[in-house]
């Protein structure tokens, strides 16, 4: 039975063997990758980490006419407030207009935790289904629901029938996996279920007119060029953009999916030509169902970030519609152009050391794009590990002048603020809520990922470049920082191996 007949969506553990604790040089990595990181065990303290909520609402904040119901505690939504910034500006950049995201809660208590709460869910839905009229309710079970066995689906199933909205399970209670990234195969696998058939009544579709044919023939030879391009929130329309741009010198079409998009057009994705990934990391699970179930093939090898990688990711897309010698000329032009454009940055690069903290792939190849701007990459903090990226790594074993640290940690700002202290790098990249304990020793910090900012493409490469030599020229504000914020480790902590509680039943710091 495939996965996608399942309720929900298999652990990463299983489907991938991914690993979230492991440290190694990078030289290793490559052939650590091959042989599975699973065995390598967990941490014994660990400090913070990821829930699967804050990356599932991300996407489903992000739908429009889509109404998100949390089944769970109400403090579970709290990341839905700083979201609907993202809702709103990309909202507004790909429409026009703008609208907050809505999500509500079935704000269990210690009541519904003894007795149950299929009763409550039942009756938020039909209350959302009847003040909002949305076309999509997507009602995302937390880890209590998980706990007590509430059974969403029946509820969803029974329920269908009566409402307006296409209802969406969305599987996300953390306590069955310790892979955050498994809520992109949750999110996934409820739009797969639920989503890619539209919504026409039979006697519609019989009734269609001539006119309404040849249309949906047009339609038909429109979709031979057109190529799913998947984000999952994981670049602004800036990005979304430039890879457009570099899509249509190749005479194709691209079909952005599934945030901000649609729902009632998702079915679009089933038959496109090629669906390509912008993140492996993100989109596996999804790709593979688009061709087990409607026959879609796809690329999944690259991330479209630095210059040799956004060339390369072009390459494979041209390769599949034999376009060969059309993004030939495309990549020479690009490469000419932004190469030429970089080069008044590299005498302030060139030499600097910079550690990299971010999801897998985008950490591996951002490093690769440092390393083409001048840099020198001293050390990496990823939030998991999977085989995906086995290609990446020995990219950087290749150019690695020393063979630099590589941590596998779900956070674990403990571990991070002693690999600082001893490799004291010149920039630290990292996500915006991830760059205070850099900021906090005094290192100059920009953050790897914004949606309302370049990084994807070769327009990517040079406003990174931009960016991160207007850091360096003033790096005052974290100097100026880390003489009055004190973080909370002892010296003994910062003289001991930072990799220490990896195997063990844990210390004081």
């Amino acid at each position: 039975m495939s996965s996608y007949d399942q309720k929900v969506a298999p652990k990463r553990e299983e489907r991938l063997k991914t690993c979230i604790a492991h440290s190694g040089g990078v030289c290793g990595m490559g052939r650590k990758a091959k042989a599975c990181m699973i065995d390598d065990g967990e941490r014994g303290f660990t400090q913070g980490s990821i829930c699967l909520l804050l990356v599932a609402l991300a996407i489903l904040n992000a739908m429009p006419e889509t109404v998100v119901l949390i089944h769970g505690a109400v403090g579970c939504g709290s990341c839905a407030h700083s979201q609907n910034a993202n809702t709103r500006s990309g909202g507004a950049a790909r429409t026009g207009q703008v609208k907050d995201a809505i999500w509500l809660s079935t704000a269990l208590n210690e009541v519904d935790v003894i007795s149950g709460a299929e009763g409550k869910l039942g009756q938020a839905i039909r209350e959302a289904d009847q003040r909002y009229r949305p076309k999509t309710i997507a009602v995302v079970s937390g880890c209590v629901p998980g706990l007590i066995g509430d059974d969403i689906d029946s509820v969803i199933a029974e329920l269908q029938p009566s409402v307006s909205a296409r209802l969406v399970p969305v599987h996300c209670e953390g306590f069955k996996t310790r892979i955050w990234a498994t809520a992109y195969d949750a999110v996934y696998h409820g739009i797969g279920r639920n989503l890619l058939t539209p919504r026409i009544p039979e006697a519609k579709r019989a009734s269609l007119s001539r006119e309404g044919e040849q249309a949906a023939l047009l339609e038909q030879e429109k979709l031979k060029r057109t190529v799913n391009l998947m984000n999952v929130s994981s670049m602004g329309r800036v990005d979304e953009l430039e890879l457009e741009r570099l899509l249509q010198g190749l005479g194709l079409e691209a079909n952005i999916f599934p945030v901000f998009t649609h729902p009632d057009t998702f079915h679009k994705a089933t038959r496109a030509a090629l669906s390509v990934s912008t993140c492996p990391t993100h989109d596996d699970y999804f790709l593979r169902q688009l061709q087990e179930q409607f026959g879609v093939p796809f690329l999944i090898k690259r991330m479209p970030i630095g210059i040799r990688n956004t060339s390369l990711w072009l390459k494979d897309i041209a390769g599949h519609f034999g376009l060969g010698a059309t993004a030939d000329r495309i990549i020479e032009a690009e490469e000419r152009e932004a190469r030429a454009a970089l080069e008044q940055f590299r005498p302030l690069f060139e030499g600097r050391k910079v550690f990299l903290s971010a999801g897998e792939f985008r950490a591996l190849v951002t490093a690769q794009l440092l390393e083409e701007l001048g840099f020198e990459v001293s050390g990496i903090r990823m939030f998991h590990h999977d085989a995906f990226a086995d290609d990446e790594y020995d990219k950087l074993a290749a150019t690695a002048k020393t063979d630099y640290s590589i941590n596998v940690a779900n956070v674990q700002p403990f571990e991070e603020a002693n690999l600082l202290n001893r490799v004291k790098p010149d920039l630290f990249l990292g996500h915006v809520n991830g760059n205070s304990t850099a900021a906090k020793l005094g290192i100059p910090t920009h953050t790897i990922y914004n949606t309302g900012l370049a990084y994807i493409g070769y327009r990517g490469a040079f406003e990174v470049a931009r960016r991160l030599h207007r850091t360096l020229k003033n790096p005052a504000f974290n100097r100026n920082l880390s003489v009055w914020a004190d973080l909370p480790y002892s010296r003994k902590w910062y003289e001991a191996d930072p990799f220490s509680h990896l195997h063990s039943r844990g210390d004081a710091l």
